[in-house]
């Protein structure tokens, strides 16, 4: 059997992706990379970008805010509400009209004449941009188990990346060029991501034929039904908590004394974050061979000793907090994303025919943590200074270790 024929088979469902099934082809886990990391980048590039649409539009503050807000909510109605379909229809059909219609809501932002058009057009880009949670089971429902934690480890650096990078390049782009051509760029990339796509994917059969309405319903049973699927999700809605507490108000720490920092300096922190997302294959290659239980302790354990390092910044020297910020950055976002990649791992083992529903609910739970860390991280640093950020990031890793060291591998 050819090797792509071997991944058009696993696809179909006319062989199982067991531990001796080949390899998946390097372009194709390339190119599962590259769609998870620039679907999601598409979130993102908006934020430092919001000083000079204000400028251009003459938006006030509270207005410019909505931008990113309504592309998060966005996304996460598309998870709760889209992402369950990949189960019931192929895959490859839902990432290309995904695809599309993202390609189509970037370049409605290019060409948005007021704010009121680039707001719907940033609703319909966090709608869209949840292809990367079609992309993801997929690469898990293509991967030999043998070795799925190394696949989707690779994946999901990718779609790291896109978060981390995705700041760090739109800000440059908006102050060489301008934020219209940005979002130009950004729709190109997408449509290149769906040509490749369009002559690359397998295609998927359907693991149920369950209705919507009955398919949405089977969230809350599977919620009921697996106890290692609520763990996972608490586990990594906790560290998420404490990852967006940091990334939510690091410019504005950064911004005051004793810094006084751009927001240059602060989106180039994503480069360190990224030192950690490039480790992650790492961390699933060791959940495949040790297990993902273990992974999933040592990842919320590094983030707690991460986060608490920082704890120690107020004795320091400038210089040096910088230092140490760097160092933890690298830290917790590689403990953070290691721990994801283990519960994945973990979450899509429990029912192959329900990947895509069960990734909706740990994503759900994963941003329903995002979400949690920039109200109270903003809410803290206002009141408690950098401090109770900090302490807010342990008690959360902490916890979700704690939640993680009460289970056995048999019971994950």
């Amino acid at each position: 059997m050819q090797e792509s024929d071997a991944v058009i088979a696993i696809a179909s469902g006319s062989q199982r992706a067991g531990p001796d099934a080949p390899a998946l082809p390097a372009p194709l886990v390339l190119l599962l990379a590259a769609g998870a990391g620039l679907g999601v980048a598409s979130l993102y590039y908006s934020q430092p970008m919001l000083g000079v649409l204000g400028a251009d539009f003459g938006a006030s503050g509270q207005a410019l805010g909505w931008v990113p807000t309504l592309t998060q909510l966005g996304y996460a109605l598309g998870i709760l509400l889209l992402a369950p379909l990949g189960d019931r229809f192929d895959r490859r059909s839902i990432i290309l009209a995904k695809a599309a219609a993202l390609v189509g809501a970037l370049l409605l932002a290019a060409v948005a004449p007021g704010i009121g058009v680039l707001l719907a057009a940033s609703l319909a880009i966090g709608i869209t941009a949840t292809l990367a949670q079609d992309i993801v089971p997929a690469a898990a429902t293509l991967a030999p188990a043998a070795h799925r934690g190394k696949v989707v480890g690779t994946v999901m650096t990718g779609l790291l990346l896109g978060i981390l990078l995705s700041r760090v390049v739109s800000g440059f782009v908006a102050e060489h060029f301008s934020w219209r051509t940005m979002f130009f760029a950004a729709a190109a990339a997408m449509a290149a991501i769906g040509v490749a796509a369009w002559r690359g994917l397998p295609r998927f059969s359907p693991t149920t034929q369950l209705p919507y309405g009955q398919l949405l319903a089977s969230l809350a049973t599977l919620w009921r039904r697996h106890g290692s699927l609520r763990r996972a999700a608490l586990a990594q809605g906790l560290l998420s908590v404490g990852f967006s507490a940091f990334w939510s108000t690091l410019a504005v720490m950064l911004h005051g004394a004793p810094f006084h920092l751009g927001s240059t300096a602060a989106g180039a922190f994503g480069l360190a974050g990224a030192a950690g997302a490039l480790a992650a294959p790492l961390a699933g290659q060791l959940a495949d061979r040790r297990g993902p239980e273990l992974v999933t302790r040592l990842g919320a354990g590094l983030a707690a000793l991460s986060f608490a390092a920082m704890a120690l910044a107020p004795w320091m020297t400038p210089a040096a907090q910088l230092c140490l910020l760097v160092a933890a950055a690298i830290g917790f976002d590689l403990g953070v994303q290691a721990a994801l990649i283990a519960h994945q791992t973990l979450v899509y083992s429990i029912d192959p025919g329900a990947r895509s529903r069960l990734n909706a609910v740990l994503m759900t739970g994963m941003f329903i943590g995002m979400a949690a860390g920039a109200a109270l991280g903003s809410l803290l640093l206002a009141h408690w200074g950098w401090m109770g950020v900090t302490l807010l990031a342990v008690a959360a890793s902490l916890a979700a270790l704690a939640v993680r060291m009460g289970t056995s591998p048999q019971t994950a």
